[in-house]
């Protein structure tokens, strides 16, 4: 396929991102972007290899963070970063505040209802088809047909290609006793019937072996991994306690390995939601909603800093926000940040004096701080009780110091 018949220079391209990114798709869009001409591109969290900084001679990489394989355009230079919530891009693309003028998406094959699936992800996606001048599909026979809002709409595709390749997967996550005593921590949060906003990585997993005597739990994230298999086989979440999506575990994008692709292929029990409806929409009626995010750092007032260090951009806002408000203002909820106490092998703390970066949760919407030293309830407390409580939870190599600042 040539791309240049149907991208013009000066248009901006959106891609799927993470495990939904359609690799055959983004590789001939570097190899002809010569022949394009200079164009921009709106990535997400990015897996594959497709995109490297020498690729900016002719393309104009923008994001909302730098996440997997992009943290390394950031680190050259050549990926502009615009701060937003990730539950809006939805609206960003549809009110044309960000220009979306390609769709490049990968879809799996017919399902059950005789349409394909958006596979993995349900994240803007929808939004960027809707909006683009054309959108061009990927349809890999490997990707699973996943349940979603909505199926994507042929007629609004200008061209189809068809592959067969294994989709990206998540970088395996070990395990390690200090996430297991954050984890610890965190699953004293966690009761019978709680509904569960939580991300991927080692304390994610963690947190998922702690909690395997609850029940009745509920899933509502932006993200699921692995984890969520065993929590919905071993009967763990039930979604029995939600008061929409009753039965169903929702995320916005599936970020996983083959185990977790082969129990979301036609499974009714889960399904692909907007990033506007997992982040925002009817958020704020979960009962019991308990969102678990991780921070770079925490201040001694309670903020939380999770996007940059020392002027270095490390990661996005997200929807850590969103989620914490959320879960804070939750009937019986409880919003946690989790974070080890010390950073590179415990040469600097990362419950601060001052932050280095920007404030991603203001201190007035967060309720607890977990490190692998215990808990801090931050719920109530005034400034000076709260510079204690925290301090209580820093590494002991770096309490005196704090205590002084």
């Amino acid at each position: 396929m040539d791309l240049s018949d149907f991208i013009r220079a000066g248009e901006t391209v959106f891609c799927g991102q993470a495990s939904g990114e359609p690799t055959t798709l983004t590789e001939k869009l570097v190899e002809q972007r010569e022949s394009i001409g200079s164009i921009g591109v709106f990535l997400g969290l990015t897996l594959s290899e497709s995109f490297g900084s020498e690729h900016s001679d002719f393309i104009n990489f923008n994001s909302f963070g730098p996440m997997g394989k992009s943290k390394v355009l950031s680190d050259e230079g050549a990926l502009n970063i615009t701060p937003m919530h990730y539950g809006l891009i939805d609206q960003y693309i549809r009110e044309g505040t960000l220009k979306c003028d390609i769709a490049l998406v990968l879809l799996s094959p017919r399902g059950p209802n005789g349409k394909h699936s958006f596979g993995v992800i349900n994240d803007y996606i929808r939004a960027a088809i809707d909006k683009a001048r054309v959108v061009i599909g990927e349809v890999n026979d490997q990707v699973p047909w996943v349940y979603s809002e909505g199926y994507p709409e042929i007629e609004k595709f200008t061209a189809l290609i068809e592959t067969s390749r294994p989709l990206l997967t998540a970088l395996p996550s070990k395990v390690t006793s200090l996430d297991e005593k954050i984890a610890n921590h965190v699953s004293k949060y966690i009761n019978d019937g709680s509904i569960l906003q939580i991300g991927m990585g080692s304390i994610p997993e963690a947190i998922a072996s702690r909690i395997m005597d609850r029940r009745d739990l509920g899933f509502h994230s932006g993200m699921a991994s692995d984890f969520l298999v065993d929590l919905m086989v071993s009967g763990v979440v039930t979604n029995a306690t939600k008061p929409f999506d009753k039965g169903i575990s929702t995320a916005a994008i599936l970020l996983g390995r083959t185990k977790l692709y082969e129990f979301a292929n036609q499974n009714k029990n889960l399904k692909l939601r907007p990033s506007w409806h997992t982040h925002s929409g009817d958020v704020h009626r979960l009962k019991n909603f308990v969102s678990i995010n991780s921070a770079l750092e925490v201040d001694l007032t309670g903020q939380v800093g999770s996007e940059e260090l020392n002027g270095i951009a490390v990661s996005a806002i997200g929807g850590q926000p969103d989620l914490v408000r959320a879960a804070h203002r939750s009937d019986g909820g409880h919003a946690v940040i989790a974070l080890p106490s010390s950073a590179r092998k415990g040469k600097y703390s990362r419950i601060v004096p001052q932050l280095s970066g920007p404030v991603t949760t203001a201190r007035s919407d967060v309720d607890v701080i977990v490190t692998e030293n215990g808990t801090a309830d931050l719920r109530g407390k005034n400034l000076q009780q709260r510079r204690q409580a925290l301090i209580n939870i820093a590494s002991p190599n770096f309490q005196e110091a704090l205590e002084k600042s």
